[in-house]
């Protein structure tokens, strides 16, 4: 196990500020924590770029009330079935719903998902979120801290 180290962070009070608000909105117990995790976040992301295969979710919210959407939605998923594991479905209103992909398959591939699913006429948002499907924290960074 690694031992803790602290060091100091400098930054404008604006942001400071912004990222302090980040913080409560967000549920984190303190700078520490928050610090941590976006680090975390960050190393992910950049292992992920060059890694071979990725995983993680593309989250997407729309109207389903547009015409021939979801049909257009479930053909684009079924182009894409190698690199889906599973999906969750939910009813936010009456007229929008969440869904949650979970994928695993080389970046590439699954950004062209994402943005293949975010140009659909009645698509509010599709987000990717990936991490590097080899990543290995201990031999990162110490996931106790």
């Amino acid at each position: 196990m690694s031992s803790l180290v602290r060091f100091g962070v400098s930054m404008e009070k604006d942001l400071c500020d912004i990222f302090d608000q980040f913080i409560q909105e967000h549920g984190f117990n303190n700078r520490s924590e928050a610090i941590r995790d976006l680090i975390r976040e960050k190393l992910s992301l950049e292992k992920g770029f060059k890694s071979k295969e990725v995983m993680g979710t593309v989250t997407i919210i729309y109207n389903h009330h547009f015409k021939n959407l979801s049909e257009n939605l479930t053909e684009i998923e079924h182009s894409f079935q190698r690199n889906i594991l599973f999906s969750n479905h939910v009813h936010i209103t009456h007229d929008y719903c969440l869904e949650v992909i979970v994928v695993k398959g080389m970046e590439k591939q699954l950004r062209d998902l994402t943005n293949r699913i975010g140009g659909q006429k009645g698509v509010l948002m599709a987000l990717p979120s990936f991490i590097t499907a080899d990543i290995r924290w201990e031999d990162q960074i110490d996931v106790s801290c």
